[in-house]
C-alpha cells in the first residue's frame, strides 16, 4: 500500500509499537493503557486513511483527527511522568517522538490548506 511508503506513517508506526511494548511491560491501570493504546493507534490508522482520499480537504481531514491522536497520546505520558509510572528516559524519548510527529502532520495539514 502506498501509505506503508510516507515517512510520517513510518515515523507513526515506529511510536505505536514503542507505546505498545511500553504497555506490555507496565502496569498501568486499565482505562489509561486503553485510552493511550487507542490514541497511538488512532494516529498510524488516520495517516492510512488519510493518505487513500480522493480530494486535499478529505485527506486533511484525517491528518487533523491523527494529530489530535498525537496531542492525546502526548498529555497520558505526561501524566504518566508525572505519576512516575513511566521510566524517565522511555519518557522523554516518546515524548521527543510525539513532538516531531506533530510538527510534521501540522505541516502536512497547512500545506494542504
Amino acid at each position: 500500500h502506498t501509505f506503508e511508503r510516507l515517512f510520517i506513517y513510518q515515523k507513526a508506526n515506529e511510536f505505536n509499537l514503542l507505546v505498545r511494548s511500553f504497555l506490555r511491560d507496565e502496569k498501568i491501570d486499565y482505562s489509561t493503557e486503553n485510552q493511550l493504546r487507542r490514541a497511538s493507534l488512532s494516529i498510524v490508522l488516520n495517516i492510512a486513511e488519510g493518505s487513500s482520499r480522493m480530494s486535499d480537504k478529505d485527506s486533511r481531514r484525517f491528518y487533523i483527527m491523527s494529530r489530535g491522536s498525537v496531542l492525546e497520546s502526548a498529555a497520558i505520558l505526561i501524566l504518566l511522568n508525572a505519576e512516575k509510572s513511566i521510566e524517565r528516559k522511555l519518557y522523554i524519548s516518546l515524548y521527543e517522538k510525539s513532538e516531531a510527529l506533530s510538527r510534521i502532520l501540522y505541516k502536512m495539514i497547512r500545506d494542504l490548506a
